[in-house]
């Protein structure tokens, strides 16, 4: 599990749309601050029934006094969502963790591109105040299924003015899914775009980014992507711990993390999915066969870092900053 000192209090409760509510975190006893964060960061909760979910911040960067996130209730819940919807209460105290952000805003792009689908809004809504703030130019687009499970729609709206341009798009209206192509067609190069929502749009909305030569794409997910088949080829390759000096074998089909764990150390972690971003380790030198959701292409190909909880070592040694 991931370390953590950091206590929050349940300070409110809030529904946002059916399946939504949004929770407002606050320090314990009212005088202290939470760390500061950026727009697109998240924080872990480990909630009382002993799951920890990541969630991304929605309220403005410039607030220290709380941390406010929104869950929606998934049908397919394994216990999170599902306890934050029927079991928390205002007054809890949550461990949490310090805020950690993979969907980094590029705050001096000429244009920002926001794509939103469903509860995908939460950290582009962040971006959004963030840009707003800032006089910056931005598209910002938001799918949902209908308009009443459209949450924050009227924060948005308000949002609105000079140099925002808001697209809606609700299924049940539209009768099709969003045509991310037209949608996307005719931007600058140098613009910034991003996206968060699910897993079917998200590949439309690469794909796009992909087919119109945009360059500047970011996502980020909900869920892990299918990773790669493994090129591992049933050998075990070696891991070169260089500040503790000692060297652990990872074996087939195992992720660098689990080797750690079964020799007795003790490492960063969280999600265990590549999602999260807990476990980001310094790369020093050797080859990944990178496995997470989280680092870009480019990013996996400059191999600086990785995310020891599903990657490994294509072939060893490989040497780490731990």
């Amino acid at each position: 599990m991931s370390t953590t000192s950091i206590h929050a209090l349940v300070h409110s409760l809030r529904h946002e749309a059916p399946g939504v509510v949004s929770v407002e975190l606050r320090p314990p006893g009212g005088a202290s601050r939470f760390p500061a964060f950026e727009a697109g960061a998240h924080v872990d909760l480990h909630l009382p029934n002993g799951m920890v979910r990541s969630y991304s911040l929605i309220n403005p960067a410039t607030e220290r006094h709380r941390y406010v996130v929104a869950v929606q209730e998934d049908r397919q819940s394994r216990g999170g969502s599902r306890y934050v919807h029927r079991q928390l209460r205002v007054g809890t105290t949550l461990p949490i963790s310090a805020p950690r952000n993979h969907f980094r805003l590029h705050e001096d792009a000429p244009v920002s591109v926001l794509v939103a689908g469903g509860i995908g809004v939460t950290p582009l809504l962040a971006m959004l105040r963030r840009l707003v703030s800032l006089g910056r130019p931005v598209d910002f687009f938001y799918c949902a299924r209908s308009r009443k499970e459209a949450a924050f729609a009227g924060e948005i709206e308000a949002l609105a003015g000079a140099g925002v341009r808001l697209h809606w798009h609700f299924d049940d209206e539209a009768g099709a899914p969003p045509d991310l192509m037209h949608w996307l067609r005719g931007r600058s190069a140098a613009a910034h775009f991003y996206g968060c929502g699910p897993a079917p749009m998200l590949a439309a909305f690469e794909s796009a980014c992909e087919r119109l030569g945009y360059e500047n794409a970011h996502v980020e997910r909900f869920a892990a992507a299918p990773a790669p088949a493994s090129p591992d080829n049933g050998e075990s390759c070696l891991v070169e711990l260089r500040r503790s000096g000692r060297t652990i074998a990872v074996a087939p089909g195992r992720s660098v993390l689990d080797a750690l764990l079964d020799a007795g150390i003790a490492a960063e972690h969280s999600c265990r999915e590549g999602l999260c971003g807990a476990c980001e380790t310094k790369v020093i030198s050797g080859e990944v066969e990178h496995r997470d959701s989280i680092l870009t292409k480019a990013e996996h190909a400059a191999g600086k870092s990785m995310m020891i909880c599903v990657s490994r070592c294509v072939r060893g040694p490989l040497v780490l900053d731990l």
